[in-house]
């Protein structure tokens, strides 16, 4: 499995995984055109693309889609809630109920509902036979079903949105503020950090964070704090950022056991 973001930041979210001749883009929250350059880095085009799955319908998840579906025809699969308010044509949409898996291609995906301001927001674990991906991000709190649900993936695209004291001294207004602290908004550096040890304890080897805020945080801050909290547990695992606004090194799976630092 190989597995690229091709944007991630509060301005629009991408993701890219293959295997077996399967290829799903994940959220399409950039210009279709950006997406299209980004797979020709891959060796790949718009056609390759077996389907977009999307986590919810806000704009820097979904602003390359009509476009993608329109000149492409690329399925989009989405949970119930969230495929009544997306960009595409009605006959591009695979809803399906929000904790419901399924099937596609080389890959077993299964959907967990997550806590956002959306309409019914998901995360997905994406199964293959190397190991599994999971992918976490615009949520409040991590929710059970997140946690039941990524238990034991190796490799873990995990939100770090915002650093707390960078976010309540900023220039953001008060309610602006209060809605990415809330339960529905979004993971700040130290709950990456507690559910990045909860997973390097179930076996995850390869933890990259996702969706930083450009006015919030910065990728130190985000790897800091997260490093951090996993070498005061003894855990050496790889540790990353994904870029803003480019394509990201390759994330390759291949079953293997976390090693745990020797104290």
């Amino acid at each position: 499995m190989e597995f690229y973001t091709l944007a991630s930041s509060s301005s629009g979210n991408a993701a890219l995984v293959r295997h077996g001749g399967t290829a799903l883009l994940i959220d399409a929250g950039i210009s279709a055109r950006r997406i299209a350059r980004a797979l020709a880095q891959l060796g790949m085009t718009p056609e390759a693309l077996d389907a977009v799955l999307v986590t919810h319908e806000h704009r820097d998840h979904v602003a390359g889609l009509a476009t993608l579906t329109k000149q492409y025809g690329v399925p989009v699969y989405a949970s119930r809630g969230t495929a009544q308010f997306l960009p595409c044509a009605a006959e591009a949409a695979r809803p399906f109920p929000a904790g419901e898996g399924f099937a596609l291609g080389a890959f077993s995906v299964q959907s967990f509902r997550t806590s956002h301001d959306a309409a019914d927001s998901v995360g997905y674990r994406i199964d293959c036979d190397d190991g599994a991906l999971g992918v976490l991000t615009d949520t409040g709190y991590v929710t059970d079903e997140a946690a039941d649900a990524l238990a034991g993936v190796e490799l873990l695209l995990l939100e770090a949105n915002h650093d707390e004291e960078m976010l309540l001294g900023g220039p953001y207004p008060y309610y602006l503020k209060q809605r990415i602290l809330g339960r529905r908004g979004h993971l700040s550096n130290d709950a990456a950090a507690d559910f990045a040890l909860r997973c390097a304890e179930s076996g995850t080897r390869d933890i990259l964070l996702a969706h930083l805020s450009a006015e919030n945080n910065t990728p130190a801050a985000a790897e800091y704090a997260v490093g951090r909290r996993l070498q005061a547990q003894g855990f050496s695992l790889r540790l990353g950022v994904a870029p803003r606004d480019r394509l990201s090194e390759a994330h390759t799976l291949a079953r293997r056991a976390v090693a745990r630092a020797v104290r």
